[in-house]
């Protein structure tokens, strides 16, 4: 059985220190358990956790922090450094940039206010903005084909970086733009400028939908419209403060506030060594891509979330309505509204999200019965080199992710 997350690219192995992974007081009552005890009952087993965290960051990958759920009892560990230049050990409380792991909490914002009456699923966008999505497109677009990637609108991300279109392809690319971005302030608007006027990625309602950050960019201007103030705000009050999250929220300037981790980005190769991108404007990306969280506040959130505590059950159902979605990557995954589905054979179903942004990659899964979650960081993107036709070849960190997410979720 294989998982896998995909996170666009590799790096050779970076010679850094080995890291350790120990337990630590679980949150809300849940039972820490110690490193080396093990439970084959439910497949908890922390020594094989331990072991898994491990194997990530003896691959390649920096440092790697993760907190695991099972029936009450939670396991955290950490692996590697946060830093390569200091050798500062990474810890499994640290705050990340979690990236498109945000569009869960804006479709979760977008959901309450259907509940309210304010949003219809099924009404088109060009109603409600007019001025973003004008004329026949705007009229076929509905809402929920911006929660569930069908709008047919490309992605923004290549227009606002274009040093990088055609990668990883493309031999001329270059981190350019990425550079150049650093501290940029891009307003919503021209993003979304950027992909409503691009060619579209097919027609409205299609299937399978095209994954793009476009679709969530207008859903943050959406709420903003109905609900008079803006998106950042109203997820912070009716979806972070909600759900009981501590550590999670939008990013108020180019720094993570926080312990964090450097977070270093190999664009497949085109940056040896891999370069530093922690500190960065988030502008890019916003209501699709923006939040810093922890691992213990997603748990929390995605636990909450399918437990009806943050919609209800109507709208969670509506959430958890499948269709395939081709991925930034090439492949096709089951997407809901704001949601993927996983099926693990002999596993289970799981629900929750991935995210990738400059230098960081995160995963967070729970199991349909909320009894199973898993939340992963590490702090390296896009290690896998490309060969002559741009195509990424495979890496031991690929494998030894792997490794940890089937322990994780299925012991």
């Amino acid at each position: 059985m294989k998982i896998r997350l995909v996170l666009c690219g590799s790096v050779a192995a970076l010679s850094v220190c080995a890291g350790t992974v120990a337990a630590v007081p679980a949150p809300d009552g849940a039972r820490a358990v110690p490193a080396g005890s093990a439970s084959p009952s439910t497949g908890f087993g922390p020594a094989e956790l331990k072991s898994a965290v491990d194997g990530v960051h003896r691959a390649g990958i920096p440092g790697v922090y993760a907190e695991v759920r099972d029936a009450g009892r939670t396991w955290r560990g950490a692996s590697g450094v946060a830093d390569v230049r200091t050798g500062r050990p990474v810890t499994p409380g640290m705050r990340q940039r979690v990236g498109s792991v945000t569009k869960t909490f804006t479709a979760a914002a977008v959901m309450q206010q259907v509940e309210q009456g304010r949003i219809r699923l099924d009404a088109p966008i060009g109603g409600y903005l007019p001025r973003l999505v004008p004329g026949e497109r705007g009229r076929k677009i509905t809402v929920r084909m911006l929660l569930n990637h069908t709008s047919g609108i490309p992605d923004y991300v290549p227009y606002a970086f274009p040093s990088l279109q055609g990668f990883p392809s493309r031999p001329d690319a270059s981190p350019k733009s990425l550079d150049d971005n650093r501290f940029r302030q891009f307003r919503p608007a021209e993003l979304i400028e950027m992909g409503v006027n691009a060619p579209p990625a097919g027609e409205p309602g299609a299937t399978p939908g095209v994954y793009s950050n476009t679709n969530y960019l207008l859903l943050g201007q959406l709420l903003e419209q109905v609900t008079g103030t803006t998106a950042e705000e109203y997820i912070t009050r009716n979806v972070i403060e909600r759900a009981g999250l501590r550590h999670t929220g939008f990013p108020s300037g180019p720094r993570i506030e926080g312990p964090h981790s450097r977070m270093y980005e190999a664009l497949n190769g085109l940056l040896d060594p891999p370069r530093d991108y922690s500190v960065y404007n988030m502008s890019w990306s916003g209501t699709g891509a923006a939040l810093v969280s922890t691992m213990d506040d997603l748990n929390r959130f995605y636990g909450r979330l399918l437990d009806g505590r943050i919609v209800n059950r109507s709208s969670l159902a509506q959430m958890q309505r499948t269709l395939p979605v081709v991925a930034l990557d090439g492949s096709t995954i089951e997407y809901g509204l704001g949601l993927h589905k996983v099926d693990i054979p002999g596993c289970g179903t799981f629900w929750g999200h991935d995210g990738t942004v400059w230098g960081a990659a995160t995963r967070s899964l729970t199991r349909a019965d909320g009894k199973r979650q898993m939340s992963v960081a590490a702090n390296l993107v896009r290690w896998n080199k490309v060969d002559s036709s741009g195509k990424p070849q495979p890496h031991p960190i690929d494998d030894a992710l792997s490794t940890l997410y089937r322990q994780a979720m299925c012991g």
